[in-house]
């Protein structure tokens, strides 16, 4: 292989490594505190000052000010969080991320050495450990060794730069054209979707001298433009007041960029003023572009809200089709069939309300993001108003002379609305319960129980989806078939936890506590698929299909 083909196919894969390696770490915080860390921001929402601070400590965990931009996003789209105080979280993001790059690169000579402790100590912490947070402080110890080989094996690669001719020639453009090297920058930045990368080549070429301060300085300005890209991107297709905090502080890190930009001579006049190597120049200026951002921006973090909020307006209100009861039509009151049937119609809306919970919870045990468990306690609000207007549109209907049939209709689904409220109920107060601790606890199921777990939640899924036919059609057949669903749960269910109890090894080699929590999220489940199943009953015992009782006779 061509000299200057090896040493760009090094140079590629130190980049990669490192990309990785930043990954690694982001992994295993987040895998490992996310929990905490949202929970530690969200407190810290009282001003702007303690916001800013939060934002510089959660990032320098995290290493990456996208990461925290993220994590900001999602609360603002949640109402947890203002555009003034999100903006300012993000401004302390990019000091926290900074901060990280400038250590690194500033001390990477010496702190390269450390990479082979730090990947023997994680490998043997990830290895040696059962339990979920030692595995990610191995995970983050490999990863931050892996951003040390990397950084040494950046270096190496470009040490013969030096004394390329055709390199010189390409840098020297850079330096005489600031746009041009801002513009790399910012290209590279968003490319590697990290300005830590980017400072860190930047920081190895000026180690072995292949790159001036001159030629240095206008693409650390791009870098730090660009930085804020991969943000605004990632958040695309979220709804506009998360979009807007992203463009806010891209917003902010563009306009002191091109400032600085105008102001390159002078700063390079400057630089060369300092009683520090080219490397330890390229490093400060980074973390005081940031903080000198933030000096600015965190007084106006109101007005660039305000600003950004008229290029990313709100939509027009969509208003939920399930807010409310829309059928319980009062004139339909003197047609009892009618009003019959627009009483169902809702308890299927009920239960659509009911399957959206179930899902949200589940993505919750699924992910481990908390988050969306906020939405379950609205959406259990919502169900128990639509079974008291059911109850009370029925209650009217009653005073009507009804036949018996009618009458035992109307009874049906007043009971089956209890049922579904009943259901929203386990899930709100039980269920929901179940996975915050399972989060907050980091526990983790082996596969076993989390393939148990999935073949109920399927069963319990597809007992939802049967509601429809079973309630509003009286379909007869559909009835059945969600009738069968309770015994394919129960059969299941009693495998499940004859299996699992008959482990020693699954049910008390790890954790009691880990055994106890599965058993009660399987018992959760078995009332929520209950309650779902009590639609079957009417229909099939009008049609002479269910058994008066499932005990033998002695």
């Amino acid at each position: 292989m061509a000299p200057g083909t090896s040493m760009i196919v090094e140079l590629l894969g130190g980049v990669a490594l490192l990309l990785w390696g930043v990954r690694m770490v982001r992994t295993a915080v987040m895998r490992g505190w996310g929990e905490r860390l949202g929970s530690f921001i969200e407190q810290r929402l009282s001003s702007r000052m303690t916001a800013f601070g939060g934002g510089v400590a959660v990032t320098a965990l995290l290493g990456s000010s996208t990461a925290m931009a993220l994590i900001v996003a999602g609360l603002a789209g949640n109402g947890a969080i203002g555009g003034p105080t999100g903006l300012a979280v993000l401004l302390g993001a990019d000091v926290g991320s900074a901060l990280v790059s400038g250590i690194f690169a500033s001390g990477s000579s010496a702190a390269a050495g450390l990479a082979p402790l730090f990947l023997f100590a994680g490998y043997v912490t990830f290895g040696a450990s059962t339990e979920f947070r030692p595995r990610n402080i191995g995970r983050l110890l490999m990863g931050l060794g892996f951003m040390l080989l990397a950084l040494k094996g950046i270096v190496g690669a470009t040490a013969p730069l030096r004394e390329a001719a055709l390199f010189h020639e390409v840098l020297g453009s850079v330096t005489g054209e600031p746009v041009l090297g801002f513009l790399l920058g910012a290209g590279l930045a968003w490319a590697c979707h990290s300005t830590l990368a980017v400072v860190l080549l930047v920081a190895s070429l000026l180690l072995n001298g292949s790159l001036e301060i001159a030629g240095a300085l206008p693409v650390v300005l791009g870098v730090n433009f660009g930085g804020g890209l991969p943000a605004v991107a990632a958040t695309l297709d979220q709804p506009a007041v998360a979009r807007r905090l992203p463009l806010s502080n891209l917003a902010c890190r563009g306009t002191l960029a091109l400032v600085l930009l105008g102001l390159t001579p002078l700063l390079v006049r400057a630089a060369d003023q300092l009683p520090l190597a080219p490397v330890h120049v390229a490093a400060v200026l980074h973390v005081a572009f940031n903080i000198f951002c933030a000096v600015v921006f965190l007084p106006l973090s109101g007005r660039v809200g305000a600003l950004v909020s008229q290029v990313l307006p709100d939509p027009p209100h969509r208003v939920d089709q399930l807010s409310v009861p829309r059928y319980l039509d009062t004139a339909a009151l003197s047609s009892p069939p009618a009003a019959l049937s627009n009483a169902a119609v809702e308890t299927v809306r009920m239960s659509e309300l009911l399957e959206r919970m179930f899902a949200t919870a589940f993505d919750a045990l699924d992910t481990h993001r908390l988050e969306g468990l906020k939405e379950i306690e609205a959406t259990d609000d919502r169900i128990g108003h639509y079974l008291r207007s059911v109850h009370g549109y029925l209650a009217q209907l009653s005073r009507a002379r009804l036949s018996p049939d009618e009458g035992r209709r109307s009874l049906e689904i007043m009971l089956f609305a209890s049922h579904l409220e009943h259901a929203g109920d386990v899930i709100k107060h039980s269920l929901a319960d179940r996975i915050r601790a399972k989060v907050r606890l980091d526990v983790e199921f082996t596969p076993a129980p989390r393939e148990a777990i999935a073949q109920l939640h399927a069963v319990t899924a597809e007992s939802l989806r049967l509601i429809p036919a079973a309630v509003a059609s009286n379909d007869v057949g559909a009835a059945a078939r969600l009738a069968r669903q309770k015994d394919l749960f129960r059969r299941i269910e009693d495998k499940i936890v004859s299996d699992h109890l008959g482990n020693t090894a699954e049910a008390l080699g790890t954790s009691l506590r880990k055994s106890a929590l599965f058993i009660d999220i399987v018992r959760d489940l078995h009332r929520i698929n209950s309650h779902i199943a009590s639609a079957s009953y009417p229909s099939i015992q009008a049609a002479g299909l269910l058994y008066d009782s499932r005990i033998r006779k002695l």
